[in-house]
């Protein structure tokens, strides 16, 4: 293995940021850490490349973290502060030669959606996306053999987002074996072959993204945005016609069902005269299996927020309507 990481514990006065963790990650694979802020992610990023003490095993490349040869190694912190009078190329240009052999700086810049006058402007002047695409280009101008991010896609725009995961694919595809930490439910399915899924320091579950969904995300279901005053006549008449609901306090929801179903799930409402807002189709994801173990479910901005899915709003019931 490339990475590995075994029973490793870390502990900050009466704050344990980990406790107990292993993993493993092979060559050419994307493994992505998700969870919220505090869950751990940045503290076991900081173990694997030596720049914190743990308890417990931790090896890249078949060495201690602190062995490895640094020309193999790429890095982006998730805090990065450089001198900020120097242009985005001088800044990949000054870490193209902390190494013996380095990509040109031009090169990685355009890579990362970072080229012409944009790469010759103070890193000062740029956006927030844009700084953080200069970030990631020198943790890659070095080629490294194992590339770890943390929150890599910080303040980058949708579009450049998808460009950066096109790029890491790629990376992959060509051996680079890679570790990133997000909080973008999202962004892992799209980009990792495996998601840790981190909580409170411990893993709380290990795999491909599809199989975690298939095994923790529950049912599809049709979300239904009704108005609180009509939320109990809505349940009341979905019930009688037979449908399952699973609401959570986002939205009532109905399960058990097919897309071909909902134009039923309407005229059922209609023939109460419940209104309704909004009707959304929802396939399940990581965050719904985040939810499911954990009952939290993750913002934005990364923060933690608990939640108790199918809590029933008053005058509703989970079961299907007729059965005991």
């Amino acid at each position: 293995m490339v990475i590995l990481a075994e029973e490793v514990r870390r502990r900050y006065g009466e704050t344990v940021a980990l406790d107990g963790v292993s993993l493993s990650v092979a060559e050419g694979e994307v493994y992505a850490l998700v969870g919220p802020n505090g869950a751990g992610k940045t503290t076991l990023v900081r173990a694997l490349t030596g720049t914190t003490v743990v308890d417990g095993r931790v090896e890249v490349l078949g060495e201690a973290p602190a062995d490895v040869d640094p020309e193999r190694v790429g890095l982006l912190p998730q805090e990065f502060d450089p001198a900020e009078r120097l242009t985005a190329r001088e800044l990949v240009a000054y870490y193209a030669g902390l190494y013996d052999e380095a990509r040109d700086p031009d090169d990685v810049l355009a890579d990362v959606g970072l080229a012409g006058a944009d790469a010759r402007k103070p890193y000062e002047d740029l956006s927030g996306g844009q700084k953080r695409r200069t970030c990631v280009a020198t943790a890659l101008v070095n080629d490294p053999d194992v590339l770890f991010l943390d929150e890599p896609t910080t303040g980058i725009d949708p579009a450049g987002r998808r460009q950066l995961w096109s790029l890491l694919a790629d990376l992959a595809d060509g051996g680079t074996t890679i570790l990133l930490t997000t909080h973008d439910m999202a962004e892992a399915e799209a980009l990792a072959d495996r998601v840790g899924l981190l909580a409170d320091g411990q893993l709380v579950a290990v795999g491909p993204p599809a199989d975690l969904v298939a095994a923790h995300g529950g049912d599809s279901r049709l979300e239904l945005d009704i108005p609180e005053d009509a939320e109990g006549r809505a349940a009341t008449a979905l019930e009688m016609a037979g449908y399952q609901l699973v609401p959570d306090e986002a939205a009532l929801a109905v399960t058990g069902i097919d897309p071909r179903e909902i134009g039923d799930v309407v005229e059922a409402l209609e023939a109460e005269d419940v209104p309704y807002e909004a009707i959304t189709w929802k396939q399940p994801d990581l965050e719904d299996v985040y939810l499911s173990l954990t009952g939290t479910e993750v913002t934005a901005g990364g923060e933690p927020v608990p939640r108790r899915r199918g809590q029933v709003p008053a005058g509703a019931s989970s079961r299907r309507g007729g059965e005991p």
